[in-house]
């Protein structure tokens, strides 16, 4: 019987080390946080904020998108966003379905980007591990 017990506790430990190392060698935890994934979408000059994440390339220029909640104040219909879509020329767009833009943003001067379409409210997208909102 203590056998058995010692092989469900191997187990349990195993299947959670796997867990959080997704089989690959890095953990879940730091492919979620890692830079260049997460960004702080701001409206209006830091009127409100919230976090976007730029998740798994889906194709050329096509990557998965995850967009808080809250992000809802700040534009409304941004929250169903699902896809970041990059252009040649730098340009990001959100979108629900890949194709159709919710948002679009241009390269910033420095480090980030700036919406253009729709033209209000003025968003900003820069990257940022630590959101607090």
């Amino acid at each position: 019987m203590k056998v058995f017990s010692a092989l469900i506790a191997v187990a349990a430990l195993f299947g959670g080390i796997q867990l959080f190392h997704a089989g690959n060698g890095a953990s879940v935890a730091e492919e979620a946080s890692a830079p260049g994934n997460t960004y702080r979408l701001v409206a209006n000059g830091d009127e409100g904020a919230c976090a976007v994440t730029r998740g798994a390339p889906v194709s050329d220029g096509l990557s998965l998108l995850t967009v808080a909640p809250n992000c809802r104040r700040l534009l409304p219909g941004i929250e169903q966003a699902k896809f970041w879509r990059e252009g040649q020329d730098g340009a990001v767009a959100f979108s629900a379905n890949g194709i159709d833009p919710i948002v679009t943003f241009a390269v910033a001067d420095g480090d980030g980007y700036e919406s253009y379409a729709p033209t209000a409210p003025l968003l900003s997208l820069a990257g940022d591990r630590k959101i607090e909102d």
